[in-house]
């Protein structure tokens, strides 16, 4: 292994502020919370789907990240118990720099926007295989940018994850 992440179970919007936002149901009856300025891409196509995942045990080793340098990625989940978000910024050559990689546990009441060009890793659920929906855009024939990385192990800080 080259490192270990250990996997936050606070999930503050600003500690992810730098790679998007979290998805979160209004507090009142009657709200609504609104995302769209995160979303939508010039000359691109909204593309929407679900993913059946299966489910993982921690403590779990990451070996890939991606990215989508034109649009943004956003998803909902529709029957999941918990899952991970991992992310991690860009150095200046826009490689993933995974000395900042940082791994979120999310409830299923919360969803998540990657912003553009994010790193992240695929959707990981937890104790159940899981459905999320997906929103995204497409058209651009290099916005599926995928990265091999060094064995990363994401570990809990808790019986809890």
């Amino acid at each position: 292994m080259s490192q270990s992440v250990v996997i936050s179970e606070s999930y503050a919007a600003e500690d992810f502020a730098r790679f998007g936002t979290f998805i979160d149901r209004p507090t009142q009856a009657g709200q609504r919370q609104f995302y769209s300025d995160w979303l939508g891409a010039d000359g691109l196509v909204p593309v929407f789907h679900v993913n059946n995942v299966p489910s993982t045990t921690l403590p779990l080793t990451l070996t890939r990240l991606e990215r989508h340098p034109h649009a943004a990625q956003c998803f909902v989940p529709l029957d999941v118990s918990r899952y991970l978000v991992s992310v991690a910024p860009s150095l200046p050559d826009g490689s993933a720099d995974l000395s900042g990689l940082k791994s979120f546990l999310l409830p299923s009441t919360v969803g998540v926007i990657y912003a553009r060009g994010v790193w992240h890793a695929g959707a990981s659920v937890l104790d159940r295989a899981g459905a999320f929906a997906v929103l995204m855009w497409r058209g651009a024939n290099d916005d599926d940018v995928f990265a091999d990385i060094a064995p990363t192990l994401l570990i809990s800080q808790g019986p809890s994850a």
